[in-house]
């Protein structure tokens, strides 16, 4: 079973059915499973159906809210804010994208600052959303403390993702998702999982010395990456997503896995600027795909990848062929369906 691939239709209407089980309203479901899936499809499973297991336990503790009223506030013709209701962020930072990019058709640029949110998955899956318009896209969101200021030793910023999207004329849109620190969240609590030791250099502890064993980290911090460029790559992340928001700021964010007091109350910072109000599609496709040539032909073939390159290779072969499904989420999806004879599409 290991090897078996699942069909991802047959996966996702898994994944709803479940959610809708646990009490998640149909607006959420819908665009929290498509969220998941479309991570599972590109290669980053730790932001797809993984997830859904500790989302919906933070449901049941009534730390999510379903359904989540989620309300804009107008700021300008361009700008406006919008208050998540501690619903799912994926499904907030979807809707708080989809306004910018209507913005951005009438204005030329849309931004949608986002509170009172929660965990929102990858940033790319916001930007391309964008890119899927015509648009270039901006994704921010600030998270609960892991990472120390340069030259500090105690967390006081987020892992703090930035993402940004751009169309291509083949569909396949640059993506750029990083963290702003020297490791992400995710791969993190993979460390976690597996005891694998961290590499000297990325986290410290309290005394500022190396920290290599992944399961101190919480008497300890990770590292901004490139130092004082990291540092302050993050600290734009906090003030778009979580100062001028008016979301949590630093430990005004709670961890989804250990907080189980209050809802997350993450920011996200969610801009789409429309090509077309600075030059025809065509001819921008024109000017991106030369310079894509450009960054290509700098090395041997084949020996430069664009951003996001990887993901699409893994969304082909995934789509062509099925997905591939952790063993132990399969155990987590069934044990979240075994009590409403939800049967499984393996």
């Amino acid at each position: 079973m290991a090897g078996e691939r699942i069909n991802s239709v047959a996966l996702g209407a898994y994944v709803q059915d479940i959610m809708r089980a646990h009490g998640v309203d149909e607006e959420q479901v819908l665009s929290v499973s498509a969220n998941m899936i479309w991570n599972d499809w590109v290669g980053r499973p730790n932001y797809g159906t993984a997830r859904l297991p500790i989302q919906l336990e933070r449901v049941q503790r009534g730390l999510l809210n379903c359904p989540c009223r989620a309300r804009f506030e107008v700021l300008s013709s361009s700008t406006q804010c919008l208050d998540g209701d501690t619903g799912f962020g994926q499904h907030v930072a979807a809707l708080g994208m989809r306004r910018a990019i209507e913005l951005a058709r009438s204005e030329g640029v849309g931004v949608v600052g986002v509170r009172n949110s929660n965990f929102f998955g990858t940033g790319a899956y916001f930007v391309h959303l964008a890119a899927e318009a015509g648009m270039l896209g901006l994704a921010v969101s600030n998270s609960v403390p892991r990472v120390a200021a340069h030259g500090g030793v105690r967390p006081v910023l987020g892992t703090n993702p930035f993402a940004f999207g751009a169309p291509r004329r083949t569909g396949r849109s640059l993506l750029v998702d990083m963290a702003t620190s020297t490791l992400a969240g995710s791969t993190l609590r993979e460390h976690v999982r597996t005891g694998e030791p961290l590499p000297e250099g990325l986290a410290v502890d309290r005394e500022g010395r190396p920290l290599t064993d992944p399961h101190k980290l919480a008497d300890g911090a990770l590292l901004p990456f490139g130092g004082p460029k990291g540092m302050a790559l993050g600290l734009l992340v906090e003030i778009l997503s979580g100062v001028i928001t008016g979301a949590g700021v630093a430990h005004g964010v709670a961890s989804m896995y250990s907080d189980f007091t209050r809802s997350g109350n993450s920011g996200h910072f969610l801009l789409a600027l429309d090509i077309s109000h600075w030059m025809p599609l065509e001819a921008y496709f024109e000017r991106l795909e030369s310079l894509v040539m450009t960054l290509k032909s700098s090395g041997a073939d084949g020996q430069v990848r664009l951003p996001g390159e990887i993901r699409w290779r893994n969304y082909d072969d995934n789509m062509a062929n099925g997905l591939r499904l952790d063993g132990k989420v399969r155990e987590q999806l069934e044990e979240l369906a075994r009590p409403y004879a939800i049967p499984a599409p393996w």
